[in-house]
C-alpha cells in the first residue's frame, strides 16, 4: 500500500525557513517522479517543484524558483522541499505526490499518489 506522509509544516515569520519532508512507503522514489504542490486559501492548486529520477532535473514555478530547492533520500526514500525567504504569499497547505514513471510534471492530474498535506504559515 502506498503512502505519503508530510512533515514540518509550521507557522513562520517572513524571511524565515522551513523544510518540508515526504515519507514515502510502498514505492521507491528511484522509479517515482515526486512532486510538491500547494493550495492557498481561495485559490487553485499550484504546481511548485518536481524532480525527475531519470536524471535528477528538478523544476520549479516562478513563484518559488530561487527560493525553494527539492531533494530526495533514496536510503529513506524521503523527499524534501527547502523553502527559504519566505513570504506570505507562501501561506498554504503543502502537498507531496508521486507518479510511477520517471518524468515529472508539474500539473496535478499526471499524479496518482498523494499525501494529506502540511500546513505552512507566513505572517509577520
Amino acid at each position: 500500500q502506498v503512502q505519503l506522509v508530510e512533515s514540518g509544516g509550521g507557522s513562520v515569520q517572513p524571511g524565515e525557513s522551513l523544510k518540508l519532508a515526504c515519507r514515502a512507503s510502498g514505492l521507491s522514489l528511484d522509479h517515482y517522479a515526486m512532486g510538491w504542490f500547494r493550495r492557498a486559501p481561495a485559490k487553485e492548486r499550484e504546481g511548485i517543484s518536481c524532480l525527475s529520477p531519470r536524471d535528477g532535473t528538478t523544476y520549479y514555478s516562478d513563484s518559488v524558483k530561487g527560493r525553494f530547492t527539492i531533494s530526495r533520500d533514496i536510503t529513506t526514500n524521503t523527499m524534501y522541499l527547502q523553502m527559504n525567504s519566505l513570504k506570505p504569499e507562501d501561506t498554504a497547505v503543502y502537498y507531496c505526490a508521486t507518479r510511477p514513471v520517471k518524468s515529472c510534471h508539474m500539473h496535478a492530474t499526471y499524479y496518482d499518489q498523494w499525501g494529506l498535506g502540511t500546513q505552512v504559515t507566513v505572517s509577520s
